[in-house]
């Protein structure tokens, strides 16, 4: 598997009976078993699928190189287009509320660098991902090309309404915060499908809800929603967003 991050020869690294080199492909593994032991998994997430998607997805190639060595604190990372990569307990929260099942078909709403949606990518069949942003559709689509994300594909648009062509799908994650949850994204669920989503104001501390779209009644779709806490993203940007 090809790798995109720097591999820059360091000092390297105190302790134990194997050295690994800062940079090194080994050193990534090693920090990124790390952060699945001690940041997802301590945590209470239990979702073996989820796991393995953190075990086998490389952050250091979905950040730029200057923060590579970064790529797994528990902590947001820079991106290009003034973006940020989310915080990976905050992603793996996100997916473990989506509970997702191996034939599901899901919607990443905002993109970004695509390390969500190639999580996403190994766990469910397919994976549709939007994001407005010209310059990180690119920077996301050759990330996942080059490690080999066949089910996953970005695409340069208004995510606040959704991926229309491909819907309905069985689970929504949209990755910044909105005034509420848009209408198109509530209608592109399929009965049954879960959707998460941050609500409220970008200086604001905002709202994590769960959506699930019930069985239509008579008169129309339905839906439950479920608050899941307090959370802070960028804004969502389009016709239904700020």
């Amino acid at each position: 598997m090809k790798m995109l991050a720097n591999r820059s020869v360091a000092p390297p690294m105190r302790g134990g009976s194997e050295r690994r080199t800062v940079g090194s492909e080994e050193f990534f593994t090693e920090q990124r078993e790390q952060m699945v032991r001690r940041q997802i998994a301590r945590r209470g997430i239990k979702d073996a699928a989820i796991l393995r998607a953190m075990r086998a997805v490389p952050r250091e190639a979905f950040v730029p190189a200057a923060h590579s060595h970064a790529a797994y604190k528990d902590t947001p990372l820079p991106i290009p287009a003034s973006q940020t990569i989310s915080q990976p307990y905050v992603v793996a929260l996100m997916l473990n509320a989506l509970d997702l099942e191996a034939e599901d078909r899901a919607l990443e709403v905002g993109s970004g660098s695509g390390y969500a949606a190639a999580l996403l990518g190994q766990i469910v069949r397919e994976v549709h991902a939007v994001e407005r942003h010209k310059e990180l559709v690119a920077y996301a689509r050759t990330r996942l090309d080059e490690l080999g994300y066949a089910n996953v594909h970005v695409h340069h648009s208004d995510g606040t309404t959704g991926w229309p062509p491909a819907a309905p799908y069985d689970a929504i994650m949209v990755s910044a915060s909105g005034p509420d949850v848009p209408a198109s994204l509530r209608e592109q669920l399929a009965v049954g499908g879960r959707l998460i989503m941050p609500v409220g104001g970008a200086r604001d501390l905002q709202t994590l809800l769960l959506v699930q779209r019930l069985p239509d009644a008579p008169d129309g779709p339905r839906y439950r929603q479920k608050d899941l806490g307090g959370v802070r993203f960028v804004p969502l940007i389009g016709e239904e967003g700020w």
